[in-house]
């Protein structure tokens, strides 16, 4: 069988190496005769997986001890709730940034919870010479004015990143799903991050969460107990049964990245496969992104055939050449390829050669 590259959105390709070793384990987890979705997620040997999981995490991306490393539920819609009802008690107030589709959502829910008159927003996303550029904002005023101030460092939808330091006077909140452990980043500056783990982490099931000590402090807005981060926190995310399977593949993830150099190496071979699908896009008249150099995403990199009624042709004839998935969000159309950490280099310069060839068989 040729080799299939996924340039799924979410949920994305796994390494594979953590896949087949998670294939060898399926039947008999150390030595158990039993597989690790069937062992008790209060055992010792599901507690250990748990501890050096969380030991990993803190690792690769240098959490501060003053930090909670939560492994919870929800993906990160179920974050866009949990971080206001865990924090706008008694009349709170937030401010979200939008970027694109997931940022809004996260506004509009926000909104849903607690009203219009508790959440502020602000678009940063405007134009330069018909591209799309996102301007983070000077943020300033009185501490106590906002909770949080919220952002999504990377837009799946919209292929816009933002790799600049979002200072501010309010702690921030970032939902990072897509972006998490693609690249260096100093933790201390956030009050929270969130990232469902269907992208960089793992399967689908398993959101993380990494939250300031100081901030579970904050009145709550009645949240229910299973999205509680101060119960999930007292209880070693363990209040109810956790995704075992989930935090196993994590774990496994966790390990494989360590194994090649951990995040900063990562960062580096992200680079270079963003690098070089968009000098394709640049140079082929072909092809065209609507994001200014800047601002344009590593992980989800979005295009579009000058001629659109070649769309289903590209994703056909891609297909057939073992590059699936690459058909872009229906609210923009195009096409998406998501290159995330399990994307190896070769996958991206199978897709090049595509890319240039169907140009010139189409032109």
């Amino acid at each position: 069988m040729s080799t299939v590259y996924n340039f799924c959105a979410g949920p994305a390709m796994l390494p594979a190496p953590v896949l087949a070793k998670a294939q060898q384990e399926l039947l008999d987890w150390q030595g158990l005769g039993v597989s690790v979705m069937e062992v008790s997620h209060r055992g010792a040997p599901f507690i250990e997986l748990a501890t050096q999981s969380e030991k990993d995490l803190r690792s690769l991306m240098n959490i501060p001890d003053n930090y909670k490393v939560l492994f919870m539920h929800g993906g990160g819609r179920g974050q866009f709730a949990a971080v206001v009802n865990n924090f706008l008690g008694n009349n709170g107030r937030a401010l979200y940034l939008l970027t694109g589709q997931w940022s809004k959502s996260a506004a509009e829910e926000a909104v849903r919870l607690v009203g219009e008159s508790a959440i502020d927003t602000l678009n940063i996303v405007e134009q330069e010479q018909g591209l799309n550029k996102a301007v983070l904002p000077v943020l300033s005023g009185d501490a106590d004015k906002y909770r949080y101030v919220h952002y999504c460092p990377n837009e799946t939808v919209d292929g816009i990143e933002i790799f600049d330091t979002l200072e501010s006077p309010w702690p921030i909140v970032a939902d990072m799903s897509s972006t998490i452990m693609s690249r260096e980043i100093d933790v201390s500056k956030f009050g929270l991050i969130y990232a469902g783990a269907q992208k960089n982490i793992g399967p689908s099931g398993l959101t993380l969460v990494i939250v300031r000590e100081d901030l579970l402090a904050l009145p709550v807005v009645h949240p229910s107990s299973i999205m509680d981060y101060r119960i999930a926190a007292a209880k070693d995310s363990m209040f109810n049964t956790p995704p075992t399977f989930a935090w196993y593949l994590a774990a496994e993830v966790f390990k494989w990245l360590k194994s090649n150099g951990g995040v900063a190496a990562m960062e580096q071979t992200n680079i270079a496969k963003a690098a070089l699908l968009y000098n394709c896009i640049d140079n082929l008249s072909f092809y065209k992104n609507g994001v200014v150099a800047a601002n344009r995403s590593r992980m989800n990199v979005t295009f579009q055939l000058t001629d659109e009624s070649l769309d289903k042709t590209f994703l056909k004839e891609a297909e057939e050449q073992g590059l699936v998935a690459l058909k872009g969000h229906r609210i923009v159309g195009g096409m998406r390829a998501s290159i995330y950490n399990a994307m190896p280099i070769e996958g991206v310069q199978k897709l090049v050669e595509f890319m240039t060839a169907f140009a010139a068989k189409h032109s």
